[in-house]
């Protein structure tokens, strides 16, 4: 049994999908890994490390994964690279399928099963292996921070001899995992912040962490919640009642963070151009959904715009990867914990068991074709 873990060649992505920690519990199942050199350099983790956890080292991507029963990724593989993956094989990582027709047919063509990680279930068995929280995690942390350097003022208040410093203003729009952490590290740092979300089971967490829950709680807004956990679409008259109440309270904030992302949708549009023209000189946005189209209407992805009034807005891409090592460690835990599901101990092979409903829920292709429900062509 084979396990490659090649390096990551998309643009911005610093993360690696194995560290020597989970590279020795593979080892330890009888596999034999194969990590191509560089692959965990951003990420803080040397070719040696690897090696000393027992893994071989190969010079090319192609290298690696040839012959590889499994290989572990961060993000789906290029097209192009595909032809150097046995037909058979395990792929798994964060495939980001919607709208990505292209990349699916190519990997059903090279015949491999691919396994989309971000599809995992939200059931307890699969807490472990959510990657949507634990990348959501620590970009919600990363977001408090990026947004505080830019800043530029302290976030706690501070009662000095000279005077006093008020305490700054941080509003969070969204309240998944990215923004209860950032609720969280705000707070810990000594702002005052509120945060909002359409899901009413939020206002409670909110509040538990000691922020201010704001939205319009009417009758929408208390079905607002899909079976799953994640936020439902609302409508257009929703959407109108929230803005009108949001845009005062964003005139007040020092720093607004927004993460709000619907699975397969364009994010949607929360902040608009009028209310970030209402806001001081010097606040500061963190979009958070920029690689999605953003929550806010000027958010430029990969950049830093600072608009006619002075307010930067912050468009950062990958955030996660920001903190490489940190992000890289839960990463490489999540795929450890799924793929160990799928390797029959004894025999030290791989063995999927594919009636299994995290197999179900996360294979998207497998035998030449596109087996996932939401991306299988209609017959």
């Amino acid at each position: 049994m084979r396990i490659a873990v090649p390096a990551e060649t998309e643009a911005n992505e610093t993360r690696v999908a194995a560290t020597p920690e989970t590279v020795k519990k593979f080892a330890g199942l009888g596999a034999d890994v194969v990590v191509q050199r560089g692959a965990g350099l951003a990420s803080g983790v040397t070719d040696e490390e690897y090696e000393k956890a027992g893994a071989a080292l190969a010079s090319s991507a192609a290298d690696a994964v040839a012959d590889a029963d499994i290989v572990l990724k961060v993000r789906r593989p290029a097209n192009g690279d595909l032809s150097a993956y046995k037909r058979g094989a395990l792929v798994v990582s964060i495939m980001d399928p919607y709208g990505q027709d292209a990349a699916l047919a190519a990997m059903a063509e090279a015949g491999v099963s691919s396994f989309a990680m971000e599809f995992m279930p939200r059931i307890t068995r699969a807490q472990v292996m959510d990657v949507l929280s634990s990348q959501a995690n620590i970009a919600g942390y990363r977001a408090v921070i990026d947004g505080t350097a830019e800043y530029g003022r302290a976030l706690p208040m501070m009662m000095t001899a000279a005077g006093t410093v008020p305490a700054a203003r941080i509003f969070i729009m969204g309240v998944g995992v990215a923004g209860l952490q950032a609720i969280a590290t705000a707070r810990r740092l000594g702002a005052i912040v509120t945060a909002t979300d359409v899901r009413p089971a939020t206002k409670e967490q909110v509040e538990s962490l000691g922020a201010k829950f704001l939205a319009v709680e009417d009758e929408e807004f208390l079905q607002a919640q899909t079976a799953g956990g994640y936020a439902k679409e609302m409508s257009k008259e929703y959407q109108a009642k929230q803005a009108a109440l949001t845009a005062s309270h964003i005139a007040k904030q020092d720093i607004v963070i927004t993460t709000a992302l619907i699975p397969g949708r364009p994010a949607p549009k929360l902040i608009s151009a009028e209310m970030v023209a209402s806001m001081r000189p010097g606040s500061v946005i963190v979009d958070l959904a920029v690689e999605r189209g953003g929550n806010c209407e000027l958010a430029k992805p990969g950049e830093i715009f600072v608009t006619h009034n002075g307010v930067k807005i912050v468009g950062h891409l990958n955030v996660p990867g920001r903190l490489a090592a940190t992000s890289s460690s839960l990463y490489a835990k999540n795929l450890w914990s799924f793929v160990e599901t799928m390797i029959d101990k004894e025999k030290k092979e791989v063995a999927v068991k594919w009636d299994d409903e995290l197999v179900k829920a996360t294979l998207l292709t497998r035998d030449g074709a596109i087996v996932h429900p939401n991306f299988a062509p209609k017959a």
